[in-house]
C-alpha cells in the first residue's frame, strides 16, 4: 500500500473510532477528519469546503426546511385523524401509526415525523392499556423504514445518489429508491405492527394519561401559606401518594438532607424533592399549595429572580394539546418585574393590561437529541433564566437517581425536560439546544390554510424533482423560497428549521470520502473483502455490503456511515465488474437499518426516555427486524438492480 493511502485509512480508521467513543460531536469529527485529509495533501485546499455546495448538502437542508413548515403548520393533524382508527385493537392501530409513520418519513425528515406523532402514539398507548414502548419502538422503527422510500427520505440516500453522479452516470431520481426500498418498507411495518410489538419489552408505567411517560424529578418550595408547613415526611407522603407522586429528598438552607426521618417535620422555605408523573405533580403542587423552585421570572437590570405565582393554576393540563400549558395571570402586569420587556410604571393602565392579557406562559416537554448543544451541561451553565429568559421546571431521565439539584444536574441525551417560558422563546432554545418539542401544537394552533400552503409547496417540489424538470437540490430550494414568501415557514425561523450538525458533516465527510476513492484506499478494503471474505461471489459481496453497513449505522450516525461505504461499495463493483447501482442501493438500505442500539439513529434515541428503555432493549425487536431486511433486500436488489 501507499504512504497515501495508509494515511487515509488512519484517518478513516481514527475518525470511526471516534464515532463510536461519541465523546466528541460528529460534526465536530467530521471536520476534524477534513482538516486533516487537508493538512496532509489528501484534499487539495480549494476543495476543501466545496461539501457544502454539494447537491446532496443543498437537498438535505431544504427538505428540513421544508418539513419545519409542515411541522409547525400542523398539516398532519387531519391525516392523522383520518388514518387512526379510534375504535380497534392494539394490532390495527399500531399498524396504522407505523404506517403513517412510514409514509410521512418518505417526504419529511424522519426526526420531525416522529415528533409530530409521539403525542398520538402515548394517547393511542393510553387507550390501548398498553406500555408507552410498544408503541414508540415501532413507530420510530416505523419512521426509519419509511426514509428508505425516496430520493429525501434520509440523507444517506442523497449521499449514495451523489456517489452515483461522481461516475459520470447522472444521479438516482426521487422513485428510484421506492421499488426496493417500498418492499422493505411495507414488510417490516407489517412485521412491526403484527408480530414485532410484542418483542418489545414490558416498561409498565402506572397514571400515564397524557403522552409523557417518565417520571419526573422537579423541586418544589414550601411558602408561608402553604399546607404542608409543619407537616411531617410522613405525612406528606402520604398526601402525595393519593396524587401519584412521592418525595425523594429535602433541601433546607440550601443543603440537601440525606434520607431524613418520616418524622421529621418542613417548614416554610424547605424545598421537598419530588418524583411524579407531570399530571401528578400539578395535582400535589394544588392540594399542599407549594410552589415550583425554578418557576421565576428572569431578572431585571441585574437583579434578584423575582418569583412567579407559581401556584399550580398555572400547571394545569390542557388536554385538548396533550400537553402542558398555562397562561400569565391577568393581575401579572400590576408588577413592573412581571410586566414585559420595555413596560414602564407611567404606560396607561389599558396598555399595561393588554400586555399581561398577551403575556403567555407556555409549558412544553423537550427531549433532548444525541449531541445536543446543551448535553453534559447544567441549567445553571447555560444561564437558562438570565441569558435565555425561560425555566427548567423539571426533569425526566432513566437510570441512576441524581442527588445533584435541578439547576446543577448535568443533561443528558434522551433526557425529557419539562420547561416554562414564553411560546416563541421556547421554539427558538429548542431549535439552539437541540431539543425536540413533544407537546403537540404547543406554540400555536394550526393554521388550515398554511397547512394546505404547506402541503402544496412540498408536493410541488417533489413533483418537479420527480420528472426532472429541475434538480432535487434546485427544486426543494424554490420550495424553501415559496415557502418563505407565503410563511409557511417564518424567514427568521429558515436558518433555525436547519440541522446544521448534518449539514456540517455531510459536507466535511465528502471530501474525505473522494480521497478514498482518489487514493485507491477503497479499493483495498474492497479487494480484501472480495478476496477474504466473499471469494469473488457477487452475492455474497451483496450481502457482506449490506450487512457492514447496518452493523456500522448501529454505532456511527447513518449519514456518515453513507459516506465511508459508498467508495468501497463502488469499489467491489468495479472488482467483479458488475454494475455499481445494486450496491450503491444496498448502502442506502443498510444506512438507513440501526435497530439494534439507542445511539444508532436520533429516533431511537428520542423514545429512550418516554419509552423507558434500557440501552439492551433495541435488539429484542431490531435483530429479527434486520434479519428480514436482509433476507427481503437481497432477492430484491437482484431483480431491480441487476449486476
Amino acid at each position: 500500500m501507499t504512504f497515501e493511502q495508509l494515511t487515509i485509512l488512519a484517518i478513516l480508521a481514527a475518525t470511526v473510532a471516534m464515532f463510536l467513543w461519541g465523546r466528541w460531536r460528529h460534526d465536530m469529527v467530521a471536520m476534524g477528519a477534513l482538516l486533516a485529509c487537508v493538512l496532509t495533501g489528501l484534499v487539495p485546499l480549494d476543495a476543501a469546503f466545496a461539501g457544502f455546495g454539494h447537491p446532496a448538502v443543498i437537498t438535505v437542508a431544504c427538505v428540513l426546511i421544508l418539513s419545519h413548515g409542515l411541522h409547525n403548520s400542523g398539516a398532519v393533524d387531519a391525516l392523522t385523524r383520518a388514518v387512526i382508527p379510534t375504535q380497534s385493537g392494539p394490532t390495527l392501530t399500531i399498524a396504522a401509526l407505523t404506517g403513517l409513520a412510514a409514509l410521512l418519513s418518505g417526504f419529511m425528515n424522519n426526526v420531525g415525523a416522529l415528533a409530530l406523532l409521539m403525542p398520538v402514539a402515548m394517547q393511542v398507548a393510553s387507550r390501548q392499556s398498553l406500555p408507552p414502548g410498544k408503541v414508540l419502538m415501532p413507530l420510530a422503527f416505523g419512521s426509519i423504514l419509511g426514509g428508505m422510500t425516496t430520493l429525501v427520505g434520509t440523507p444517506p440516500n442523497l449521499i449514495v445518489s451523489g456517489f452515483r453522479e461522481q461516475t459520470g452516470m447522472s444521479g438516482f431520481g426521487m422513485f428510484d429508491f421506492t421499488p426496493v426500498g417500498l418492499a422493505v418498507a411495507a414488510s417490516g411495518v407489517a412485521f412491526v405492527a403484527l408480530v414485532g410489538w410484542r418483542f418489545v419489552p414490558t416498561r409498565e408505567r402506572a397514571g400515564v394519561e397524557t403522552f409523557e411517560t417518565a417520571a419526573y424529578l422537579t423541586e418544589a418550595r414550601i411558602p408561608d401559606d402553604s399546607k404542608a408547613d409543619g407537616m411531617t415526611l410522613l405525612a406528606l407522603e402520604l398526601e402525595l401518594e393519593q396524587a401519584g407522586a412521592q418525595i425523594v429528598g429535602l433541601v433546607r438552607n440550601e443543603v440537601r438532607v440525606t434520607a431524613p426521618s418520616a418524622n421529621r417535620r418542613v417548614r416554610a422555605g424547605d424545598i421537598l424533592v419530588i418524583e411524579a408523573e407531570a399530571e401528578a405533580l400539578a395535582e400535589a403542587l394544588s392540594g399542599l399549595g407549594l410552589k415550583l423552585e425554578e418557576s421565576k421570572r428572569p431578572p431585571s437590570d441585574g437583579g434578584e429572580d423575582e418569583p412567579a405565582d407559581g401556584k399550580a393554576d398555572a400547571v394545569e393540563p390542557d388536554s385538548r394539546r396533550g400537553s402542558f400549558a398555562g397562561k400569565a395571570r391577568s393581575d401579572r402586569a400590576a408588577s413592573p418585574v412581571q410586566a414585559t420587556a420595555g413596560a414602564s410604571s407611567d404606560e396607561p393602565e389599558e396598555k399595561k393590561r393588554d400586555k399581561g392579557r398577551a403575556d403567555e406562559i407556555a409549558l412544553i416537554e423537550l427531549a433532548v437529541l444525541p449531541g445536543a448543544a446543551i448535553a453534559g451541561r447544567s441549567a445553571s451553565d447555560i444561564e437558562l433564566r438570565t441569558r435565555h429568559g425561560i425555566n427548567l421546571l423539571a426533569l425526566s431521565r432513566q437510570g441512576r437517581r441524581s442527588t445533584a439539584r435541578l439547576r446543577t444536574m448535568p443533561i443528558r441525551a434522551g433526557d425529557v425536560l419539562l420547561m416554562q417560558g414564553p411560546p416563541e422563546t421556547l421554539m427558538q432554545f429548542a431549535s439552539w439546544a437541540g431539543c425536540v418539542p413533544l407537546a403537540e401544537r404547543s406554540l400555536r394552533i394550526p393554521s388550515r390554510r398554511k397547512a394546505i400552503t404547506a402541503s402544496a409547496i412540498m408536493a410541488l417540489s417533489i413533483a418537479v424533482a420527480a420528472f426532472g424538470l429541475l434538480s432535487a437540490a434546485v427544486s426543494f430550494a424554490a420550495g424553501v423560497l415559496a415557502s418563505m414568501v407565503f410563511r409557511t415557514v417564518p424567514p427568521r425561523q429558515v436558518y433555525e428549521a436547519v440541522d446544521w450538525t448534518v449539514i456540517v458533516l455531510l459536507a466535511a465527510l465528502i471530501p474525505v470520502a473522494g480521497a478514498m476513492e482518489a487514493t485507491g484506499a477503497a479499493d483495498q478494503i474492497a479487494r480484501f473483502l472480495l478476496e477474504g471474505v466473499a471469494r469473488g461471489d457477487p452475492v455474497i459481496a451483496l450481502v457482506l455490503i449490506l450487512v457492514v453497513t447496518m452493523t456500522l449505522s448501529d454505532l456511527m450516525n447513518n449519514a456518515a456511515t453513507a459516506a465511508v461505504m459508498c467508495p468501497i461499495a463502488l469499489g467491489a463493483a468495479s472488482q467483479l465488474g458488475a454494475h455499481p447501482d445494486s450496491f450503491l442501493m444496498a448502502v442506502a438500505i443498510g444506512a438507513s437499518c440501526a435497530f439494534l442500539t439507542p445511539i444508532g439513529h436520533q429516533n431511537n434515541t428520542l423514545i429512550l426516555g418516554p419509552g423507558g428503555f434500557r440501552f439492551g432493549d433495541y435488539w429484542r425487536l431490531g435483530l429479527p427486524l434486520e434479519i428480514l431486511v436482509v433476507a427481503i433486500s437481497i432477492p430484491m436488489l437482484r431483480l431491480v438492480w441487476p449486476f
